[in-house]
């Protein structure tokens, strides 16, 4: 893939937050970026609303001590801006909006159960590519 097809973000996560998704990556073959981009296809769409908003500041109030590095299609990296806009125009940080964006979302995502998470990204995928992680694998402490 050409760079121009692709958008590096760092974004801030906690540690345990990390390490789940660390997990969610080696059930689909290691690259947390992808596993990061279907969480957003995922979680994105449900994050354009009045009571979304609030979600996500309370997301971005939260500590995340943990950077995380991801590549991002350039279509999806597209749609960061809009969420950005939100995220300052709700009080939240005025520098990189779209990487707060981008923080808030994944975080959201990476808030739900983490056997429903592994198991929707296993239906993605129709089991292609990468085997599945064992609950236990899931676990963060």
């Amino acid at each position: 893939m050409d760079c121009d097809d692709e958008v590096m973000l760092t974004v801030r996560v906690s540690a345990a937050e990390r390490a789940l998704l660390r997990a969610l990556a080696r059930g689909r073959g290691g690259d947390v970026s992808e596993v990061a981009v279907d969480g957003l296809l995922d979680v994105i769409p449900a994050l354009y609303g009045d009571a979304a908003t609030l979600r996500l500041r309370r997301v971005l109030a939260r500590p995340a001590p943990c950077a995380v590095t991801l590549w991002l299609p350039a279509p999806v990296a597209d749609l960061l801006p809009l969420l950005g806009a939100r995220v300052s125009g709700a009080g939240g940080p005025a520098a990189g909006p779209a990487s707060a964006a981008l923080s808030a979302a994944l975080r959201l995502w990476l808030a739900g159960d983490p056997a429903a998470l592994a198991a929707a990204l296993a239906r993605l995928h129709h089991g292609r590519g990468a085997r599945r992680a064992a609950p236990a694998e899931l676990a963060v402490a």
